[in-house]
């Protein structure tokens, strides 16, 4: 067991093997907090697509390529999560039981969450439903990544090179979303506002409630 990423407030990342995630102690807490994060990040997803102010990088990176292939949306979705998942090798990324769930789970999460939401009549009513699925975003990246029982795909990612090249959260992530943004846009992604937000905001707020939820493994001291 060793130490992913540590801050001067708040409990350590850790690189932990799948075994290890489950053994590591507060389990049921953990569990909930994975389940109610990985639900308010598919609930964040359809407020950012109910917005139509603009798509996250990764989902503009999605439509690029299926634009390219002709395949669908879905496919690419899939298919870009397992070419992810490979980078997680040289990284020695560990995936865990959030990371399965989060494929799961937050695919449900959405779809439950755009049939209940609707596109507000007003460009106020738009814009606030942006600002707050962004904000929403990331405090389920916080919530479901600090509960230390494996990252997302795409997460897992950004862990390990935290974790390999010692840069900051904020830094890290912050660089994913712009270079997979980039890459989108060139393919034929659509861009908008809220995209482009979306890369420049998500990095510091998943630092700062990284820095609030992730859950303290490290033993107690006995004295």
């Amino acid at each position: 067991m060793s130490v992913l990423v540590s801050r001067p407030s708040g409990a350590p990342l850790l690189a932990l093997t799948p075994g290890e995630q489950l053994r590591a102690g507060r389990l049921p807490r953990r569990m909930t907090q994975l389940m109610i994060g990985l639900i308010l990040y598919g609930l964040s997803m359809a407020m950012q697509v109910r917005s139509t102010l603009g798509l996250d990088p990764w989902d503009v990176f999605h439509e690029g390529l299926t634009r390219r292939t002709g395949a669908s949306f879905g496919t690419i979705v899939f298919l870009v999560g397992v070419g992810v998942l490979l980078l997680w090798i040289p990284l020695r990324q560990w995936p865990g039981l959030g990371t399965i769930a989060n494929i799961v789970v937050i695919a449900v999460a959405t779809d439950v969450s755009l049939a209940l939401l609707t596109v507000p009549d007003s460009l106020a009513g738009r814009i606030a439903l942006l600002i707050g699925g962004i904000i929403l975003n990331g405090i389920a990246g916080g919530l479901y990544i600090g509960s230390q029982l494996g990252p997302g795909p795409r997460d897992g990612l950004m862990t390990g090179l935290v974790r390999r090249t010692g840069w900051s959260v904020r830094l890290t992530r912050t660089g994913i979303e712009v270079i997979v943004l980039a890459s989108g846009f060139l393919l034929g992604g659509t861009l908008g506002l809220g995209t482009i937000v979306y890369a420049l905001t998500i990095g510091p707020l998943v630092q700062f409630f990284l820095r609030v939820f992730t859950v303290d493994l490290r033993p107690v001291d006995a004295g």
